[in-house]
């Protein structure tokens, strides 16, 4: 990983109406690096996603890939972009092959280097026993995959992944966290947005937590636990609900724990990601908030 920068969002604001979106952000993604975009439902995430991917313009504030300011849906630039949306898109009436080729049709690669470019991305990503099988009878996991390879089959420099591992199961999650790995080990940005905080501990080497529009918190998993208290001491006491303090020293944390009720149920451990997120974003905002619903 290296300082240099391959994504630069400046003052990225979105409104549709009077709803604002995505507030004034500013957001950069090192070369090489896999950054992790967390926020509740309804903060922004796909939003900036889809700006971020050319996909839609912004109402304000510009974006730069690669050193150079995307000046349309049109800008050559986001070739540098494969895009993987949270719900899979294949065409279910062909083969996992051809669903493949159609992609690199659509990037208009020529047929030899296409050929070369499907042969090294079905090798990595394990299909070759499913090249003649149809798309709709793959699991969720090997959907996935497909859509891997049709997103990195034009060679973009940046992968950019929306709840990857959305609705599939604990085993097919570890696959795909074991690929995103070794994507980025051969040189590809990853940018992934998630709800799953252990996940995003396990894969990130930075992150940004957008709430209400607005980026709240940035910096690496164990920066921002450190910057919280990198104990946590959660306790029960009689006619309370669970609660939770954090502290900078593990004496702190003894010398509290020691200080509760006696009968307290209390639990002392590391403080994670999860604990970041819920400190900043709000306990009690438990209950998903669905996204504004817009036609482009």
């Amino acid at each position: 990983m290296t300082d240099d920068i391959i994504i630069r969002g400046k003052g990225i604001t979105k409104k549709f109406g009077d709803f604002t979106a995505v507030d004034n952000i500013d957001v950069e993604v090192r070369r090489g690096e896999i950054f992790g975009f967390l926020g509740p439902n309804g903060a922004g995430k796909t939003t900036t996603i889809r700006i971020m991917t050319t996909l839609i313009p912004p109402t304000s504030g510009e974006i730069e890939i690669e050193g150079h300011t995307v000046k349309g849906l049109d800008d050559p630039v986001k070739e540098k972009v494969g895009i993987i949306q949270q719900h899979i898109a294949l065409d279910n009436d062909v083969s996992v092959r051809e669903n493949i080729r159609y992609h690199a049709i659509l990037h208009r690669i020529p047929r030899k280097e296409a050929k070369e470019r499907m042969d090294r991305l079905i090798n990595m990503m394990g299909l070759e026993p499913y090249l003649d099988r149809m798309a709709i009878n793959l699991s969720g996991g090997w959907k996935r995959r497909v859509a891997i390879v049709n997103a990195l089959i034009h060679d973009p420099s940046i992968l950019v992944m929306d709840e990857p591992t959305a609705g599939l199961d604990t085993q097919s999650r570890h696959m795909l966290w074991k690929l995103i790995r070794e994507l980025n080990s051969h040189g590809t940005t990853v940018f992934v947005t998630t709800h799953y905080m252990d996940e995003a501990e396990e894969l990130c080497d930075r992150i940004a937590i957008i709430d209400h529009g607005k980026i709240i918190a940035q910096g690496t998993p164990e920066e921002l636990c450190r910057e919280l208290g990198s104990f946590a001491v959660e306790y029960v006491t009689e006619g309370s609900d669970k609660q939770y303090r954090y502290f900078h020293e593990r004496s702190e944390a003894l010398q509290f724990r020691d200080s509760l009720p006696e009968g307290a149920q209390v639990t002392t451990r590391n403080t994670n990601l999860e604990d970041v997120f819920l400190e900043l974003t709000g306990r009690e905002n438990t209950q998903a908030v669905q996204e504004v619903e817009y036609r482009i």
